[in-house]
């Protein structure tokens, strides 16, 4: 993953992270303020029928205005004009709470003239229908009014965790809201880490294979001047190794420049350098070289193209090196005895090229990642074809920068086909060229 890309992934994380952690907010503070305004509406409607039924049992009228006084979020005050029984006034508060379905303790005290402080009742439970008086609670205090004479004062210490308990489900969205965002940060932390580490790795394997370009020309001149040795050009067996020290320097330098041509492709220093060329020229010692391959093991290497040139407009090098892929992938995944088929044909204005082999095939699951980087179909412990998971990764690379389509079709015990489908060069593409 680039850089940018990773840049672009945690800004718009931390956005939208932004975004719903303020709509969540929102959200619980303007439940908070519904929940706070309805428990006020409905206490106050509790309070206001205490005080009716206490004017009607004494036979006396409720003051015209100002009943019930809020003088805090929890701490209420009602003016009667009429004294007022403490038995009844419990058991009203709790028939109105009930009333209203406002399931919430509260505690009671009532305004007494002679001291000219606040007699305080009791303390009545939402589940306990009568409470015996034992006395004010620890901590307690209903303050009085100098404005009322004959009044009643309610508080609901437990108003808060009220106001939560019914809002179980929005503080349950918001854990998960918390937990969402813990774990997006822990991802980041995680990526970043990880990308450093593949770059590190990255790096490293660069620096190898960089490495290894100066004993690969001293091993390559090495084996060129044992070969040119009379004495050892003599010897059959002294010839034969100096022809598999060279061969190994073959399949080493190959690997070497896979990895060093893919590492310039990841770090867009990769460009295409495009000409007018003819595949009937560029291909047949291809598929020359593969055929010896190929009789090598006791297959066979088939192919059938158009009898005409075919113009495309591509990078030689590249268009040589996929399709030396190609054909160097059927060879090592057709079995035992290989048999190869290369098949092109012109159908407007594009080559259709396959390559096709006859081996164990590659099941479904396989075939969407057969282009990703180092992925090798699983082989158990088996692992008599050897190989990075490069190639194909390589050819993909090059068919996408040329615009051309490659796509696999294979069946377990029927072998793989790989499409190729490249569009032929005009007059006017080889003019520009």
């Amino acid at each position: 993953m680039g850089k940018h890309i990773i840049r672009r992934v945690i800004a718009l994380g931390v956005v939208a992270i932004f975004g719903i952690v303020g709509m969540q907010t929102y959200w619980v503070a303007t439940t908070w303020n519904l929940n706070d305004t309805e428990f006020s509406q409905k206490a106050q409607l509790a309070l206001y029928g205490v005080a009716r039924q206490l004017a009607a049992e004494n036979k006396a009228d409720l003051p015209k205005r100002d009943i019930v006084r809020q003088r805090s979020s929890n701490y209420f005050i009602v003016n009667t004009e009429s004294e007022i029984d403490a038995q009844r006034l419990e058991y009203l508060m709790q028939q109105e709470l009930q009333r209203l379905n406002l399931d919430i303790d509260f505690e009671y005290a009532i305004f007494d003239c002679s001291t000219n402080e606040m007699a305080y009742g009791g303390y009545c439970y939402a589940d306990t229908p009568q409470l015996p008086d034992d006395g004010p609670v620890a901590g307690s205090y209903l303050p009085p009014d100098e404005s009322l004479l004959y009044y009643f004062g309610v508080k609901f210490p437990t108003r808060i965790g009220y106001i939560w308990q019914k809002m179980q489900l929005v503080i349950f969205l918001s854990v998960i809201l918390i937990l969402t965002v813990v774990f997006f940060i822990y991802s980041m932390i995680v990526i970043l880490r990880q990308r450093r580490l593949a770059g590190m790795q990255k790096e490293f394997i660069d620096n190898m294979t960089h490495e290894f370009k100066t004993p690969l020309s001293t091993i390559r001149i090495a084996a060129d001047v044992i070969a040119r040795d009379p004495y050892v050009a003599s010897d059959a067996r002294l010839a034969r190794y100096a022809q598999l020290i060279y061969d190994q320097y073959e399949r080493l330098n190959e690997q070497v420049e896979k990895v060093l041509q893919i590492a310039r492709i990841e770090k867009g220093s990769f460009d295409v350098q495009r000409e007018q060329i003819d595949l009937q020229e560029l291909l047949p010692p291809l598929l020359s070289s593969a055929r010896a391959r190929t009789e090598e093991r006791d297959g066979h290497l088939t192919w059938q193209l158009p009898d005409r040139p075919i113009p495309l407009h591509a990078d030689p090098l590249h268009l040589a090196n996929i399709l030396h892929n190609l054909l160097d992938n059927a060879i090592k995944y057709g079995g035992e005895t290989p048999h190869i088929a290369v098949v092109g044909r012109i159908s407007r204005g594009h080559l259709h090229l396959a390559v096709s082999d006859d081996g164990p095939g590659i099941a479904p699951e396989h075939q969407d990642r057969l282009f990703e980087k180092f992925y090798r179909v699983p082989t158990g412990d088996v692992h008599d074809v050897k190989g990075f998971g490069l190639g194909l990764y390589y050819v993909n690379q090059i068919c996408r920068a040329h615009r051309w389509n490659i796509r696999v079709e294979s069946k377990l015990g029927r072998g793989t086909t790989l499409h190729l489908r490249i569009p032929l060069s005009t007059t006017s593409e080889a003019v520009t060229a």
